[in-house]
């Protein structure tokens, strides 16, 4: 199960007892928040691209989307997310628990800069009734991210 890769990823820096399972789903934005008490804009959605033949993750703030063109500079190519098929199989966690903890080898995770906005966020663990609360440091540290990238945009409305 993916919440479970979650947790013994997590296991190793000490932090699998923080995380939550809740008892309603929190695969998307809105209803993470709902679950959680907290603001939508903290939920850290996990959002699956294809770069060339490579998956990668983006992890950004709730209240933002992909900016094509800040996308296309930043990566050289289109943004084309992935199907949830191609999500289960290249990044090993399925659509609504997407998390940056305990992906399959080779899969690049890139942090949005629309998160340092706040003071902690909540990743998914793995399962669309899961999450970790998180210090942006702490984010930085255990998702084992390539870098900071600044490819998103506020939603209108």
């Amino acid at each position: 199960m993916s919440i479970e890769r979650a947790r013994e990823y997590l296991k190793q820096f000490g932090i699998e007892d923080r995380m939550q399972e809740l008892p309603v789903s929190s695969a998307t934005v809105a209803l993470a928040a709902e679950a959680l008490g907290c603001a939508p804009q903290r939920i850290a959605k996990t959002l699956s691209f294809m770069v060339e033949d490579a998956a990668i993750l983006i992890v950004a703030a709730g209240d933002v989307k992909i900016d094509n063109s800040k996308y296309k500079k930043r990566f050289g190519a289109k943004a084309k997310m992935l199907s949830p098929e191609q999500v289960t199989e290249l990044i090993g966690h399925a659509i609504g628990g997407v998390c940056p903890f305990g992906v399959r080898e080779g899969v690049k995770i890139y942090l949005d800069e629309s998160l340092k906005r706040f003071e902690t966020v909540f990743p998914a663990c793995g399962s669309g009734n899961s999450a970790i609360e998180m210090t942006i440091p702490e984010l930085e540290k255990y998702s084992g991210c390539e870098c900071w990238v600044d490819v998103c945009k506020l939603m209108e409305g």
